[in-house]
């Protein structure tokens, strides 16, 4: 048997190395058109940083190890141009321009993704993409070369922010524009107001909603018109607003094709030609939530893919199941991670769906150390069951995440959360682990031992003409931020001042992060107040306000202190 992949990074690689192992004597050929095979795409933008600091280390492996490791036929600056099913060909070009034809009994198609270049991006030495190592490489020379002072990232996504924080590391001043009003689309607006915040600690100037209408190089420096408002400036650009799946090949040869020109396959990974399978980037998928079609560019539905096909093409019927998008990403000091469907996604899928949203220590606060991560938990009210996940914070991000991710893959309820055994030491987590303590609070909140109201929902309950603000935090907190003509009781002085409240009023209770105001709610209902607890407390209404651009704190909070 012999077997042709076009793409050599994750998904043609993986399937390279898992056909050998399937079978020896098959002859296994990786067309690349690049000139390396099985390189770190998700490491590029650290080696522009500096964390990553040889060149060597971005690649995994090379022609020549994987022809001693597995005997595989490894060709990089060899592009695949056409595909002949009929004849079961492929025709290849080389770098030097000659072409030949390749004979296969069996074809992979994984030539991944690539970055888009959007109308308004001109051409130039100074405007950048990062997808390829011969970009990344373009990039570093052109550092080390010129010494930029100043750099505009476009896009806000996985590589725009991974690009502006080692821009950043190489000392440039870095402005980031999004179209959008928020980065990182996978998550919650009020979640990524987190990441706002601290991509403005670290230096970088944030456009949010702000749309490039021309980004051109001219004399020394790149100029980017924002529509509407001040342009941008900066000595050279990276433009990193999405990538397309690489399917001009596919189309050519008539295979079917999906959402936005994806391969389609089916669960065992093989397009609409049974001799031809596909894999990574440039495949259509299933979300394994919604059972919708999808397009997740991520490394590891990639390697599985791969792993999948060549399973297949040996005679094993393994399946691919679906995506539900889990990802990891580090912004400077933060690491912020998420799973599944975001409350926006679910509710736009037409989910009934709540979320709980915690501030919990990522281990015992007695053991030093321990710093506190923000976990938004989404769940479908009637059944409890896990919908998605994103947590942000300093430790134990990625950690908690995998285990939601599992419980989502698994279809768990907030119950299943409660009762799962995870493993403890003060060091590492909590006796009650914060994805325990999801469980507890999601159960609370389907059982109605507690009502919660939202920091977008403050606005509309300070027009209410019964309603009360009561911050039940320390007189030394409230001074330092409490909404507007919120009542102060500390939550521990509340039993016996319980008198100084109408009981004709509905109580909104907030304090720092909501876990004292759910205790002071539960006292309240059992004396006969109608109460309400601010889901993640005042202190993340306040990182919403300000990390959504706002000149000012809304007029609700006051004080404005650092909290």
């Amino acid at each position: 048997m012999k077997v042709v992949i076009i793409g050599g990074v994750a998904g043609g690689a993986t399937a390279a190395a898992r056909l050998r192992r399937l079978d020896e004597h098959a002859e296994i050929v990786v067309l690349e058109r690049s000139g390396y095979v099985s390189y770190a795409n998700c490491g590029l933008p650290y080696y522009i940083g500096g964390e990553i600091a040889q060149r060597g280390k971005l690649t995994l492996q090379t022609p020549e190890s994987f022809r001693r490791r597995f005997n595989v036929d490894v060709r990089v600056h060899s592009e695949a141009i056409a595909i002949d099913r009929a004849g079961k060909t492929v025709r290849v070009r080389t770098k030097g321009g000659e072409e030949y034809e390749e004979r296969y009994d069996k074809l992979i198609y994984a030539p991944g993704a690539k970055a888009v270049l959007p109308p308004f991006a001109g051409q130039g030495e100074r405007i950048f993409t990062l997808r390829t190592v011969e970009d990344t490489f373009r990039i570093d020379d052109h550092i080390k070369g010129e010494s930029p002072a100043s750099a505009v990232v476009v896009g806000g996504g996985f590589i725009g922010i991974e690009a502006a924080e080692n821009l950043a590391r190489r000392g440039m001043s870095v402005t980031l524009i999004q179209m959008e009003g928020q980065v990182m689309l996978p998550f919650d607006y009020d979640m990524a107001c987190i990441l706002h915040a601290e991509l403005r600690r670290c230096g970088v100037r944030l456009r949010l909603s702000s749309k490039v209408t021309s980004l051109a190089q001219d004399g020394a420096g790149v100029t980017a018109e924002i529509e509407g408002g001040a342009p941008v400036r900066a000595d050279i650009a990276l433009v990193a607003v999405g990538i397309l799946p690489e399917t001009h090949l596919a189309r050519e040869a008539g295979l079917a094709l999906g959402m936005r020109g994806a391969v389609l396959v089916d669960e065992h990974m093989r397009t609409s030609d049974p001799a031809i399978y596909a894999a990574g980037d440039a495949v259509l998928v299933k979300n394994s939530v919604t059972g919708a079609d999808a397009l997740v560019p991520l490394a590891g539905p990639a390697n599985k893919q791969g792993r999948i096909a060549a399973d297949n093409i040996c005679g094993i019927p393994s399946r691919y199941r679906g995506t539900q998008g889990s990802s990891v990403l580090k912004v400077f000091d933060l690491t912020a991670a998420s799973t599944g469907l975001s409350e926006k996604a679910a509710l736009a899928a037409g989910y009934a769906c709540a979320s709980a949203l915690l501030f919990s220590p990522d281990h015992a606060t007695y053991y030093p150390g321990a710093r506190n991560m923000t976990l938004k938990v989404t769940f479908e009210k009637k059944s409890g069951r896990i919908l998605g996940a994103q947590a942000i914070g300093y430790g134990g991000v990625d950690k908690r995440i995998d285990v939601l991710a599992t419980a989502v893959r698994a279809g768990m309820t907030d119950a299943d959360l409660a009762a799962l055994d995870l493993c403890y030491a003060p060091p590492y987590s909590s006796a009650k682990d914060p994805v325990n303590m999801a469980g507890y609070v999601i159960g609370n909140l389907r059982a109605g031992i507690v009502r919660q109201h939202e920091w977008k929902d403050i606005a509309s309950v300070a027009e209410e003409k019964d309603a009360l603000f009561l911050d039940v935090q320390t007189a030394e907190e409230f001074a330092v931020a409490h909404l507007e003509g919120a009542v102060n009781i500390p939550v521990d002085e509340l039993r016996s001042r319980m008198g100084e409240l109408d009981k004709s009023k509905k109580l909104y209770v907030n304090c720092y992060s909501g876990l004292r105001s759910y205790i002071a709610c539960r006292m309240l209902s059992a004396a006969g107040f109608d109460c309400s607890n601010l889901a993640g407390g005042i202190r993340f209404y306040k990182v919403v306000a300000e990390g959504g651009g706002y000149d000012a704190v809304p007029r609700h909070l006051c004080g404005a202190k650092s909290v």
